[in-house]
Order: C-alpha cells, then sequence, then structure tokens
C-alpha cells in the first residue's frame, strides 16, 4: 500500500512536471489532456485519477509554486517581532529572485501571466487568480495598516489603496520582465521601484536586498 502511494504521487508530480511544459508551449486553450498525458508518458486516465478536469490541473499546478509565496506574506503579516511592512517588502524580493533565477517558477509565472485565457474550461482558473489577488493585496493591506500603526504614523491614503498600487506594481514588473528579460534586471529594478513608492507613502521601512 505504501508503495502504491509513492506511485501515485510520482504520477501526479509527473504530470503536473509534463503541464508546467506543455502549457508552455503550446498556451493553455491549446493544450489537451491527451498532450500532457503524451508529454508525461500516462494515459488521461491517469490524468483523471488526480485531476477533475484541465483547469484543476493548472491550478495544482500554480499552487506547488504561489502557495509558498502567498503563505510567506500571511506569516509576515502577522509577525509580532519584526516590521510587517519590511518582511513583506522581503517577501517581495524573494519572489522576484526566484522568477529571475529558478526556471520552473519563471516558468509557472509565465505560463499564468502571458499563455492562459479565461474562456470556458477555464473560468475556474479565473476565479483561484482572483481568489490569489484578494489574498495577496488583503496580506500587504494588514501589512501596511500595522507598520504604520505601530510606528505612530498616518497613512497618507487608506491602507487598501497603498496595498492595491504596491501589488500593481509588483505584478507590472513581473509582467513586462517575463515578456522582455534581458531589458531590466527584474530584482534590482523591484528594490528601487518599491523604494520610491514606499517613500511616497512616508513608510516606516528599512529596505533590504534580494537573496
Amino acid at each position: 500500500m505504501r508503495r502504491t502511494k509513492e506511485d501515485a504521487r510520482a504520477t501526479r508530480q509527473q504530470l503536473l512536471d509534463a503541464a508546467e511544459c506543455v502549457f508552455a508551449a503550446k498556451g493553455v486553450s491549446r493544450t489537451s489532456l491527451a498532450d500532457i498525458a503524451q508529454a508525461a508518458g500516462t494515459s488521461r486516465g491517469a490524468i483523471y485519477w488526480h485531476f477533475k478536469n484541465k483547469a484543476d490541473l493548472f491550478n495544482a499546478m500554480m499552487d506547488r509554486i504561489t502557495l509558498p509565496m502567498e503563505d510567506a506574506l500571511c506569516v509576515h503579516a502577522h509577525n509580532e517581532v519584526l516590521d510587517p511592512l519590511n518582511e513583506i517588502v522581503q517577501s517581495i524580493l524573494d519572489v522576484m529572485h526566484n522568477i529571475t533565477h529558478n526556471a520552473r517558477t519563471r516558468r509557472v509565472f509565465e505560463v499564468a501571466t502571458l499563455k492562459v485565457e479565461y474562456v470556458d474550461e477555464l473560468l475556474a482558473v479565473q476565479e483561484r487568480h482572483r481568489q490569489a489577488y484578494v489574498r495577496c493585496v488583503e496580506q500587504m493591506r494588514l501589512g501596511i495598516a500595522s507598520s504604520f500603526q505601530r510606528q505612530g504614523l498616518a497613512l497618507p491614503v487608506p491602507a487598501d489603496v497603498a496595498a492595491n498600487g504596491m501589488h500593481a506594481l509588483v505584478i507590472g514588473l513581473i509582467q513586462s520582465w517575463l515578456v522582455a528579460p534581458d531589458t531590466f534586471d527584474l530584482e534590482a529594478s523591484a528594490q528601487q521601484a518599491l523604494a520610491v513608492y514606499l517613500r511616497g507613502l512616508a513608510a516606516p521601512v528599512q529596505m533590504g536586498s534580494a537573496t
């Protein structure tokens, strides 16, 4: 039984690995489950054993990369000792580092931002992206509000406005870099752009550096 469970986990990871590569090569809407099964060296039945449909497979692929990053934001936002905004900024810089230097992370972000269409069977993917956006902005809002409150400072704009601006800045940098990665340094640009944005808020944060 243990071996059977290990085999099942291995097959699931194999399918997710194949999905990453095929989605990146063909785009999500043009990729069929048969394409993924062929790339993984399995049958379509194996896919349906692990995933309900292509959207379910896509979301599971995203979870391997993005959920750990989202979890990091949650941990930092609720840390009682460290400055929450400073920790969120460092998490963002870590994400930029991973996108730049980790091939899997880069590929998944590229698929998610440039090669997915929210049509028909992929409407569930759109809902996942919406939920991820809401969670991420909320953690940024909590971090910004908490940091200013701890320092006894007043935000020049509502915390949700500041959080949406930060989120848009981060996502815009990622998407632009994925389109033209040779045109600028993602890590350095993110650090400098965040520093300027936070100075505009008069934020009490010490800018770190990407790891």
